[in-house]
């Protein structure tokens, strides 16, 4: 968030349209994440959450989400960087460790992936989700949005394609208008970069008929700075039809500890969304709950 920036409501939309769709991000990749993100589906305030499912714990933690079938759409969170990979990459990940966030972005752009290499890594993650789920995922998104840059974005266009559109599966889409972002005040600069990467997804989404979401909030810098009940009041503000909230609740643990930064702060959004705060705060202006954000 911009430092002093006021937090800005949009206006009112229409009650019937008012409904958004909450995702958690990061599914398996510490049981600590597990317990938060499966205690929320069970108290029906997670609609969906994309898994990782190249994480050593992601056997177990399919076990204890399996239960759970029915209550919430289960996804595959594709991991390209930070990680380890399920095979062996020798372009992208010469001594076995995907590249930062930066870096990706940087080889996207100018197309120095191997989209071959890609291809069968994103494979093998989906294979993973079936082998320990038993079907194939509801949807794609991608850690660190990766799913959305040039050649990555082909392959998961094809993935959905062959793996998914039996099912009626459903791709993220990171897309937001610049506008709407920048009315909110809410870390706008990442936030449209984002946004910004997204626009070829998008319109490939639209342009072959792939169910997507149409708006896309959650983008803020977890630096717990500005309440994140006060966050989750702009994020959810006045959704259009087809609205997408990622968040990214956890308990943090010793595994959460050894792979990331972003540990506190998923303690803060687990509490407030928990919270009876979190069912007021939607109900107070008719917000609803929607399985999928994907309009009809």
């Amino acid at each position: 968030m911009r430092a002093g920036a006021g937090l800005s409501i949009l206006p009112p939309m229409t009650r019937e349209k008012a409904a958004i769709t909450l995702c958690a991000d990061d599914y398996g990749l510490a049981p600590g994440l597990g317990i938060a993100i499966r205690a929320l589906i069970e108290q029906g305030r997670l609609q969906a959450t994309g898994c990782m499912t190249g994480s050593a714990f992601w056997p177990g933690e399919a076990a204890l989400l399996k239960p759970l079938e029915g209550r919430a759409g289960f996804g595959v969170h594709l991991t390209l960087t930070d990680h380890t990979p399920l095979g062996a990459m020798p372009s992208l990940a010469p001594g076995g460790r995907l590249p930062a966030i930066g870096a990706m972005v940087r080889r996207a752009v100018l197309r120095h992936l191997d989209k071959a290499e890609i291809a069968a890594e994103l494979e093998r993650q989906v294979d993973a989700f079936e082998a320990h789920m038993g079907r194939p995922p509801d949807f794609l998104d991608g850690h660190h949005h990766v799913h959305q840059l040039p050649v990555v974005r082909d392959v998961v266009v094809d993935l959905w394609r062959r793996r998914l559109k039996p099912r009626g599966g459903w791709v993220r889409s990171c897309w937001e208008n610049p506008l709407a972002i920048a009315r909110r005040g809410v870390d706008p600069i990442r936030a449209a970069i984002i946004a910004l990467l997204g626009i070829g997804l998008r319109r490939r989404l639209r342009a072959e008929g792939i169910p997507h979401n149409r708006s896309f909030r959650g983008v803020y810098d977890f630096s717990g700075k500005v309440p994140y009940g006060e966050l989750f009041r702009v994020f959810t503000d006045a959704p259009g039809p087809g609205t997408l909230v990622m968040c990214h609740p956890g308990e943090v643990d010793e595994a959460l500890r050894a792979c990331e930064w972003l540990t506190g702060q998923r303690e803060v959004e687990w509490r407030f969304l928990a919270s009876e705060a979190c069912a007021l705060s939607l109900a107070d202006r008719g917000i609803t709950l929607a399985p999928r954000p994907v309009p009809a």
